[in-house]
């Protein structure tokens, strides 16, 4: 069973985020960059399958500039067998993303497509599903824990009600939640060893798929600051806060 695995490059989530003065969007200049958590621990799972036999291959992507590479080379460092960089300078969305996926996955054939359930620098939670509707493969999201019997998937996910397990038929999509696991620690060692596992990269424009923008992003502002709490002397000055100050929202 081979897995592909997508992984996205995004800012350190130990940064602080910096706004550009022109509300253009976010600082990205000598700014730390890392894999994205979640993805992280999407190629910890796809690499656990493979070292208890459920998988033959890891395969890990990304979509972006020529800069993706160390995310590739981090996710091979974990596990990866090897890496394709669907490379464009274009700006991305997750439909455009979940199309390049697609195209990929038709030539490459996995039989499981592993990734975050979400990107940490836009939350759009929305790549696996629209790649799952895009290939007409059976999903499952927020997974707690994945397993492999007799050639089915059983996914645990995480839903309002506490969680659930469903089963799945392959080939399949699976985004991942925290709990899933916890990913190793990538040593200088096997940062080297993955300098010499084989990294393609490959013009994402080849693939056919219309990467257009679906919207434009006006303004990007900085959360206001939070105003500090004030300390009442007792229950009756809350209660009279609470029927002149308080705002119904």
């Amino acid at each position: 069973m081979k897995v592909l695995v997508p992984v996205k490059r995004v800012v350190d989530a130990n940064v602080k985020i910096r706004v550009r003065p022109d509300g253009s969007g976010v600082e990205l200049a000598n700014v730390k960059m890392a894999i994205n958590p979640f993805d992280e621990i999407a190629v910890e799972e796809a690499t656990r399958l493979k070292e208890a036999g459920h998988a033959s291959e890891v395969l890990a992507v990304s979509c972006g500039t020529s800069a993706c590479q160390d995310v590739l080379r981090t996710a091979m460092g974990i596990g990866a067998d090897r890496a394709v960089l669907l490379q464009t300078d274009a700006e991305l969305q997750p439909l455009a993303v979940a199309k390049l996926l697609a195209a990929l996955a038709r030539k490459e054939a996995p039989q499981l497509i592993v990734l975050g359930k979400q990107a940490i620098d836009d939350d759009c939670n929305q790549t696996g599903q629209m790649l799952a509707a895009l290939l007409g493969w059976p999903q499952a999201t927020f997974a707690s824990k994945i397993a492999v019997e007799d050639g089915r998937l059983f996914v645990t996910r995480d839903v309002d009600g506490g969680a659930e397990t469903v089963q799945l038929p392959l080939p399949a999509v699976v985004t991942v939640d925290l709990r899933l696991n916890e990913p190793r620690f990538v040593s200088l060692p096997n940062l080297m060893k993955a300098k010499k596992k084989p990294l393609e990269t490959m013009p994402a424009e080849t693939l056919g798929v219309d990467l257009a923008p679906r919207w434009k992003t006006l303004k990007i502002e900085t959360p206001p600051q939070r105003q500090p709490g004030v300390l009442l002397a007792n229950a009756a000055a809350l209660v009279e806060r609470l029927k002149n100050e308080a705002k119904v929202i």
